[in-house]
């Protein structure tokens, strides 16, 4: 696992290119609520704020261990006040309800991106079960 919570590495291209991931630009679109990652492999890709919020790679929730990861309901509205670097490896996102405590690296953003109609899928499947809302 990356330290910013990517997924374990299978020896996949899919996954290679995620190790490989560099950014060639990253723009945040704050009336949009959305960041905008553009990679030098080609890949382009556009996050909505929630679902960077609710996928952040902090502690409160990925937790310390896989069996302590959080469904954080209620961030529909959520938006995205500023964005920095964080070494030449990953951002840090500062959100408008006080979330900054993610790092995301570039290969997490690449995983993200890559795999994002089933993370978010996933992650309304649990809001579901768990009798959550996306709204506040």
């Amino acid at each position: 696992m990356s330290a910013a919570g990517g997924s374990p590495a299978d020896d996949s291209p899919a996954d290679d290119a995620a190790a490989k991931a560099w950014p060639k630009e990253v723009r945040l679109k704050q009336a949009e609520k959305r960041l905008e990652v553009d990679f030098e492999d080609g890949a382009s890709f556009s996050f909505p704020a929630e679902f960077l919020r609710v996928e952040s790679p902090s502690a409160e929730v990925r937790g310390h261990a896989p069996s302590q990861r959080r469904t954080i309901p209620g961030r529909r509205h959520v938006g995205i006040l500023d964005i920095e670097q964080v070494g030449n490896y990953a951002i840090r996102i500062k959100f408008d309800d006080l979330h900054n405590t993610g790092i995301y690296s570039w290969r997490y953003l690449y995983e993200l991106g890559r795999d994002q109609d089933r993370i978010w899928q996933r992650y309304l499947d649990e809001l579901e079960k768990k009798g959550l809302s996306r709204d506040p």
